[in-house]
């Protein structure tokens, strides 16, 4: 039985829940913008920060929306490393194993930045229970389910799955960062999801071209 026959019907239902709570996150952003006062954030495809490059960040002014974007993308990133990993040993198609790799060289040294802004700015590096990040309902957040039946896929089977999963996924960062973008006062965390947005919406459109041939 086909990835798809398992959980073709999944995917609406999340993508309802998902659009829900990414308004609510949008709008926790937006009402958090004229608040507090914090500092920066820099997310490049692929850039990594230095210790003295993330305590220089940390000295510029912030708001509630940067640290909300930095606590919520934490999570939203460590889970796409782990769909990424799941690629070693089960993907089958050549397009799509590249696009695994570039997302862990991308997503990790990413992680480390945004955790070293949160400490500089003495804040917690878990956003804690927060709209939008419950796993399986929120800004394309996979299921524990989900990610089980992932694992258990191999060839054309997760190749397929991978690119759905993935595509959704990242439609949630892109939509977290949209809302950086109007809400955010950092400038390194400005550019960051500025960065999120054309990155990600490249990939979104590699993985929809390869969802198509499949």
């Amino acid at each position: 039985m086909t990835a798809l026959t398992h959980a073709p019907r999944r995917k609406p239902v999340r993508r309802a829940a998902a659009v829900g709570v990414v308004a609510a996150a949008a709008l926790l952003l937006s009402a958090c913008s004229d608040d507090g006062d914090m500092s920066g954030m820099d997310h490049g495809s692929g850039s990594s920060a230095s210790a003295s490059e993330t305590a220089e960040s940390g000295s510029a002014g912030f708001n509630d929306a940067d640290v909300t974007f930095a606590q919520m993308m934490i999570p939203h990133h460590q889970q796409a490393l782990e769909m990424a990993e799941l690629a070693d040993g089960r993907a089958l198609d050549a397009e799509l194993k590249d696009v695994a790799a570039k997302i862990e060289k991308a997503q990790d040294p990413e992680i480390r930045t945004m955790t070293g802004w949160l400490k500089s700015w003495n804040k917690p590096t878990s956003a804690g229970s927060m709209p939008g990040m419950d796993h399986g309902s929120g800004d394309g957040m996979m299921s524990d389910a989900d990610m089980k039946h992932l694992t258990s896929m191999k060839g054309a089977e997760f190749d397929k799955m991978f690119a759905e999963m993935m595509i959704e996924h990242h439609n949630g960062a892109i939509s977290m960062a949209e809302g950086e973008q109007k809400s955010g006062k950092n400038a390194d965390a400005v550019k960051m999801a500025g960065n999120i947005v054309k990155g990600q919406s490249a990939e979104v459109k590699q993985l929809q071209s390869i969802l198509d041939r499949l």
